[in-house]
């Protein structure tokens, strides 16, 4: 699943959209330098999940809500970056847990989203694993300052909620995972 990628205005070079990269030696003028900035490209690597409420009376899921560029209030499923000696297991616990207060214990895995985006001069090509996770302790909390707020939402309201049609699908592996384990 994907997300659509960030393109620059003019979109990038054809050679460069090819792999090619430039020759050594060659000398580059100051719009091959700019576009080059463009198109430097990144790996990164993230974990995170649906933390689910099973012993409330209606299952209820953890989103975060983050204020994008233009203050819009957008809903997701906690993630973050996988740190060095980290498994994604591990670091989606610590991420769902730094990001909405909530420790879980894994269940099953959801699948992994792969997309791109362009942040600070860079062509980044993000991959996160995500889990589902039963809720084992905690309170909701929006205290990560990467958060503006935090939510428990029926798991039959979560899909409408996300944002992200790719998250939406991951809803819906979720439902299968707790049905079968029921």
């Amino acid at each position: 699943m994907s997300r659509a990628a960030s393109v620059p205005p003019g979109g990038y070079p054809e050679a460069m959209s090819q792999g090619a990269r430039p020759q050594p030696g060659r000398a580059k003028s100051p719009q091959r330098r700019r576009r080059a900035r463009w198109l430097r490209q990144v790996n990164e690597y993230s974990a995170g999940g649906l933390v689910v409420d099973l012993d409330s009376d209606i299952p209820r899921g953890a989103l975060i809500g983050r204020t994008d560029r233009h203050g819009r209030l957008l809903w997701s499923l906690p993630k973050g970056h996988i740190e060095a000696g980290e498994t994604a297991e591990q670091a989606a616990v610590r991420e769902v847990e730094e990001e909405t207060g909530i420790s879980g214990t894994i269940l099953g895995e959801l699948g992994t989203i792969d997309f791109w985006f362009v942040a600070e001069g860079r062509r980044v090509h993000k991959t996160v694993r995500h889990y589902l996770m039963r809720a084992v302790g905690g309170e909701l909390s929006d205290a990560d300052v990467e958060v503006a707020e935090v939510a428990w939402v029926p798991l039959p309201e979560i899909a409408a909620q996300l944002a992200y049609p790719d998250e939406r699908g991951l809803v819906t592996t979720a439902g299968r995972l707790l049905a079968e384990t029921a």
